[in-house]
């Protein structure tokens, strides 16, 4: 409550061990900023990521760069080596993302994206999500972004519909 407005975004790092198994470490918590500070930018998706990349101390979150990183040129598995990766991050968000936090995500470094609500359910309650199309979600696959939506869809479409009701739709 009181965030300025209803979406939120979490980075998590899974480290990989040898025999297989990984672990997550929560990195970043986002939620959006866009009214209380005044910047159309601050969303969940794109708070979450800026302090995930000051955390870790860069500009991306593909830290393998350039030795193993999948989605990178000069390495990983789009190169022909075969040097696995340790750790990646990944996103996790309340709905799936606007325009612009796709195409944050496609150059944060993230390897995976998880998505709650669906783009409808954000506009059923008056949000403009802007040019978000299927070849969207293709196009972050095609750049080893692993895509995973409607993850508790119903839990966070809830979430989204009392907002409406009671909160600010600024982007309408």
């Amino acid at each position: 409550e009181n965030t300025g407005g209803p979406f939120g975004a979490a980075i998590f790092e899974r480290h990989f061990s040898e025999d297989g198994s990984s672990h997550c470490t929560l990195i970043s918590v986002g939620m959006n900023r866009v009214v209380p500070l005044g910047n159309s930018t601050l969303h969940g998706e794109t708070v979450a990521i800026q302090l995930a990349q000051r955390k870790v101390g860069s500009f991306s979150l593909c830290l393998d760069y350039p030795d193993s990183c999948t989605k990178c040129e000069g390495g990983g598995e789009g190169s022909g080596q075969s040097a696995q990766k340790k750790r990646q991050f990944e996103l996790f968000t309340s709905c799936e993302p606007c325009a612009m936090c796709l195409g944050a995500t496609l150059w944060s470094g993230v390897s995976r994206i998880v998505c709650g609500a669906t783009k409808s359910d954000a506009q059923a309650i008056g949000f403009d999500e802007g040019p978000v199309f299927e070849q969207s979600y293709e196009h972050l696959e095609k750049a080893g972004i692993k895509v995973t939506r409607g993850v508790l869809k119903d839990e966070a479409a809830k979430v989204l519909k009392q907002y409406g009701e009671v909160g600010l739709i600024y982007n309408r």
